[in-house]
């Protein structure tokens, strides 16, 4: 029977519920995650754009950036509920029926509404967080010049404030075999990052 979608939230109903994480496993991932793929649109065009990130986790929000106008800008401003997704794979898991082949992964989605900051020293700090996150050995004033207010003053700095998450998480060594065809060769189960032995 076909389950009606249209009054849940969009974290709700996972297919494979034993794949969910608790919510301590979510905010540890997004503190590492390195790319988000951001999801936005325009009317009835729908957009997904790359973006590093930052977890701001005392304020429950992601910090990400952009030129100061643009495509993004100008969807934001249009619409700014957006879904932000970040996720790490691992090795191609072949099966001896083609249902079960798989993919080790870990993921989580982000629900929100976006605001840009316009107060400057909020802006700045938000920055210096996103800094620090890829770059935590370097510092401002002492391995970098540090943001000048014209630099500032080309660039948008985004929160994106979270409503709901979900994380997932499969990392299985082996995907599963069925009983009634013959088992994959030792070689097929420990596959090359193809998916294909060598």
């Amino acid at each position: 029977m076909t389950r009606d979608y249209t009054h849940s939230s969009p974290e709700q109903h996972q297919r494979l519920p034993e794949f969910t994480r608790p919510e301590a496993w979510i905010r540890a991932f997004l503190q590492r995650a390195e790319i988000g793929h951001l999801a936005h649109s325009r009317e009835e065009q729908p957009f997904i754009t790359p973006t590093n990130f930052w977890f701001d986790e005392a304020r429950h929000r992601l910090i990400f950036h952009s030129n100061r106008s643009g495509r993004l800008r100008d969807n934001l401003a249009h619409n700014p509920r957006v879904c932000l997704e970040a996720s790490e794979y691992g090795r191609f898991l072949p099966a001896n029926t083609a249902l079960e082949f798989s993919t080790q992964y870990r993921s989580v989605m982000v629900y929100g509404r976006v605001e840009v900051l316009t107060d400057a020293e909020e802006c700045r700090a938000a920055l210096y967080g996103l800094l620090k996150k890829y770059f935590p050995r370097l510092r401002p004033g002492q391995e970098f010049r540090p943001i000048s207010d014209q630099e500032l003053a080309r660039t948008s700095v985004y929160a994106l404030q979270i409503d709901s998450w979900s994380g997932k998480e499969n990392w299985a060594e082996q995907a599963e075999q069925l009983a009634d065809w013959p088992p994959l060769p030792a070689e097929f189960l420990t596959p090359s990052p193809q998916g294909m032995p060598e």
